[in-house]
């Protein structure tokens, strides 16, 4: 198995406003710039990156997607985990991210 690099960052998670109303969190800017450096030529179809996050307890397989649009990934918040963890629209959360 490879080895992952681990990040930790806080954000808010913000809902789309397009179709299926999902959830994410906007990787900061820093960030976003050094995973990119690091790992674009492992990105898969439209610029995904599969990782693992964690928020509070809760741990879950996801990838994070490039934004060409804010130039930053961006990490989908499923409704579970929101549940989970209590956590609505404009909450800030603290993540720990491995990619």
């Amino acid at each position: 198995m490879q080895a992952k690099l681990q990040y930790q960052f806080s954000g808010k998670v913000w809902r789309y406003a397009g179709a299926g109303g999902w959830h994410f969190i906007s990787l900061p800017e820093p960030l976003s710039v050094e995973i990119r450096n690091l790992l674009k030529a492992e990105e898969e179809g439209w610029g995904r990156l599969p990782a693992t996050a964690r928020i509070g307890e809760t741990t879950w397989s996801t990838a994070i997607w490039f934004d060409s649009k804010s130039q930053t990934y961006l990490l989908p918040v499923k409704a579970d985990i929101r549940k989970k963890e209590k956590i609505a629209s404009e909450n800030p959360v603290e993540v720990v991210l491995w990619v």
